[in-house]
Order: structure tokens, then sequence, then C-alpha cells
């Protein structure tokens, strides 16, 4: 995941859980798929952005707008 290049405070197993069971979930008008879960480790919610394939991580960051 380049992704935690980018951001090392973040754990892959948390990107991993909110894929697998995320709190929310939307699908952006070019497929890509916003999903969120709260991170105890962070203190707070998690968005991770998949590929239109479910799979492929192309972002996450602690979204500090959402709960």
């Amino acid at each position: 995941m380049d992704v935690l290049a980018r951001r090392a405070y973040l754990d892959p197993i948390e990107i991993l859980r909110v894929i697998r069971r995320p709190e929310r979930r939307e699908t952006q008008p070019d497929g890509r798929i916003r999903m969120w879960g709260y991170s105890a480790s962070l203190g707070g919610y998690l968005r991770v952005v998949v590929l239109s394939d479910g799979e492929t991580v192309h972002n996450a960051f602690l979204d500090e707008e959402y709960g």
C-alpha cells in the first residue's frame, strides 16, 4: 500500500478492518468506494478509499470531519 509510505501513522490492519467491515460505505461517481470505520488507536474515524475493484487502496486517512 503506497498510502502507508505517505502516512506512517496508519496501521495496515486498521485499513483492512475498515475494508472488511465499514460502518459507512459510499460509491463515488468515478466508481471508487469510500469507507469509514472508527479506529481506537487513532482516536477517530479512518476513511479508506478503494478503487472500483473493492480491494485496491487508493487513499486512507484520519477523517477529522466525520462523526
